[in-house]
């Protein structure tokens, strides 16, 4: 779709559902690159931080760096309701990361991720979780240092290379206010279908055109992206799209752009008692017995972080984060994901709403929410994967213990032999519980065949009933 034409559309739609507010224009950005690097994994502090870990060439990915800098707008932060901007002209300059396939590979699909700062260092979560699934679909790849914390850390490691980055204003924007319109104005940059750059402008796709620009963003990012679709998207509407993974609050459905809100286990303690109903704008899932922080979301960290160091990619493993049980759920919250950006494009591009799921069934809401379980103690409710429903383990969201991350990663608490033999007394019967489940979830639009396929053949070369 031609810009002008997409933009008219949205700031039609905008007009009629907010047309006592005055319409705010995100301020324009400059940007500049790709910033010469060196190869990531060559040990030099020239290199991309938080380059990708996931094969990029020979799929005939190019991941480059850029840098943005502009002038961002601070504004109110009025509950579910449009922001008004409080003052103006603050200066920032940050980078992004662009990774994108060949022309030929290209679905049309751009994903902008709010990178993660928890922490410290800048972690692009979701791409840890969904990123094989972009390069297999021809899907390109953005992602967005918009908060202080992220930069800091990558000072810290070469301020060489980034020491020229600031999103306060020389210390004037300390809470990350600026992050709102940094965000914008990256999705701002992308040019879509029938567009041409300016004389001068840097294209950051080199010629890609989207049909579609969809935001994403993990836990902490998640939170700010439910922030900025209450607040300060509907001003100047930029993102067709937006998965909320892993938290936020509620969110305003009101607007035209569609916003899908994928859960694990460990997210829904703190929002269980007040859910949020699902609408035309508005999709919600939360699937059983994963965990906010799983193992693939823990190994591909791990290979970032090698990959950094120059150490090396194989046999990466989950660290020992000295938790009260055994950490990380083994339930693969991924195959969710990957199906739920799927429903997210078509529901854009031709309005078919995703399918619903129930949610995570509560035993009781007050004083505290606490989970309805089974008699092995997994959840009930919810999606089940076949990883959860024909169980091997006790798989949660939950955990406690000294590390103050210990709730983010669940725990995994594998079944005794005893118990395995009353289940599955032989082999093919496991085998043929899981198919079922798996292909169940496939015809529930939950996972894709991929993934179920993946699931039995996990399944078929386990040792469970033999």
């Amino acid at each position: 779709m031609n810009r002008n034409i997409w933009n008219l559309a949205q700031l039609a739609a905008a007009s009629l559902l907010f047309a006592n507010q005055a319409v705010a224009q995100v301020p324009s950005a400059t940007i500049s690159g790709p910033i010469p690097a060196d190869k990531a994994g060559s040990g030099t502090l020239n290199t991309i931080y938080s380059a990708s870990a996931i094969e990029l060439d020979a799929a005939g990915y190019v991941e480059e760096e850029y840098f943005i800098q502009g002038r961002a707008n601070r504004y109110s932060d009025s509950e579910l309701e449009n922001a008004s901007i409080v003052d103006s002209d603050h200066r920032y300059k940050t980078r992004l990361i662009v990774r994108r396939p060949e022309a030929s590979a290209f679905n049309g699909i751009v994903i902008v991720e709010w990178i993660n700062v928890t922490g410290g260092p800048d972690k692009d979560i979701d791409w840890w979780q969904s990123g094989s699934h972009f390069i297999r679909n021809g899907y390109a790849y953005v992602v967005v240092s918009a908060q202080q914390m992220g930069i800091d850390t990558m000072k810290q490691w070469s301020d060489a290379r980034y020491g020229s980055l600031d999103v306060t204003h020389d210390g004037m924007a300390t809470r990350d206010e600026l992050s709102y319109d940094i965000f914008s104005a990256v999705g701002k940059a992308i040019y879509r279908v029938g567009d041409s750059p300016a004389s001068g402008d840097v294209d950051i796709l080199d010629g890609l055109r989207a049909e579609q620009i969809i935001a994403t963003g993990h836990s902490q990012s998640a939170s700010r992206l439910a922030t900025y679709l209450n607040n300060v998207h509907p001003l100047e509407p930029v993102y067709d799209g937006v998965m909320v993974h892993g938290g936020g609050g509620r969110i305003r459905d009101d607007q035209p752009v569609k916003i899908f809100k994928i859960m694990a286990e460990t997210d829904m303690p703190r929002r269980a008692a007040s859910p949020q109903p699902d609408t035309g704008t508005f999709r919600q899932w939360e699937v059983a017995g994963s965990s906010h922080v799983d193992i693939p979301f823990e190994i591909e960290y791990g290979k970032v972080r090698n990959l950094r160091q120059r150490l090396s990619l194989e046999n990466v493993q989950p660290r020992d984060q000295g938790c009260d049980l055994p950490t990380y759920s083994r339930v693969p919250f991924r195959d969710v994901m990957n199906a739920a950006f799927d429903h997210l494009v078509v529901w854009i591009r031709d309005d078919i709403a995703p399918p619903t799921a129930e949610p995570l069934q509560l035993r009781r809401m007050m004083p505290e929410v606490e989970f309805a379980r089974d008699e092995y103690g997994n959840v009930l409710g919810g999606i089940r994967l076949a990883e959860h429903v024909v169980a091997t383990a006790k798989n949660t969201g939950m955990n406690n213990g000294s590390n103050r991350f210990c709730f983010l990663y669940g725990s995994h608490q594998p079944f005794d032999q005893a118990t395995l033999d009353t289940l599955y007394p032989n082999h093919n019967a496991y085998v043929d519980a899981v198919r079922e489940v798996a292909q169940q979830n496939v015809a529930d639009g939950y996972i894709l065949p991929l993934a179920a396929q993946q699931t039995i053949r996990e399944a078929q070369d386990s040792d469970i009933g033999r």
